[in-house]
């Protein structure tokens, strides 16, 4: 079972927010917020958040700034990871992953089963890497903001996780 080893050092990660919507500001992003809060009160550093309406050109363009940015490890969006016409954060991702992180979404959409059974069918949750950068996306709910944070990314991007975390991979992300 995994846990959090104590004595192991806490690395903090850089995390980019990135909430994709068409109707809410950045003051009204009650999830993007959520995000932020446990970033920061987990220890991690907050690297940078944007908003951006549901636009493959603009989620794509912000991707690839922070993706460029040496000092953004991660990427954590939400929103726009639905099934409508505008949902669109998936096909902007895939156009920016290198290589794909299946297990993420499988996890989130288990997870979320037991919480709100089959409609979690609907997210299209999902992640992957870009030059060394983990990009996570979660839908735009603020139930599925935490249970992709409380759940799944609190303890990967936990340096002292064990049996293994996202945070030990980090200086080998860039290996060819």
């Amino acid at each position: 079972m995994s846990k959090i080893d104590e004595s192991r050092v806490f690395i903090p990660v850089r995390i980019a927010v990135l909430t994709v919507s068409d109707t809410r500001s950045l003051e009204e992003d009650a999830s993007g917020q959520i995000l932020v809060e446990r970033i920061e009160n987990a220890g991690h550093i907050l690297a940078d958040r944007a908003l951006v309406r549901d636009d493959t050109a603009e989620i794509t363009a912000h991707l690839r700034r922070w993706i460029e940015d040496d000092q953004v490890d991660a990427v954590i969006s939400t929103g726009g990871t639905g099934v409508t016409g505008r949902d669109v954060t998936p096909e902007a991702f895939e156009q920016v992953i290198e290589k794909p992180i299946p297990g993420f979404g499988e996890l989130f959409r288990m997870l979320s089963y037991a919480k709100i059974g089959t409609s979690t069918i609907q997210s299209r949750a999902l992640a992957g890497l870009a030059q060394g950068t983990y990009l996570f996306a979660l839908p735009g709910s603020r139930g599925a903001v935490k249970d992709g944070w409380d759940d799944i990314l609190r303890f990967q991007l936990d340096s002292r996780h064990v049996p293994c975390n996202f945070v030990e991979l980090m200086p080998r992300l860039r290996e060819k």
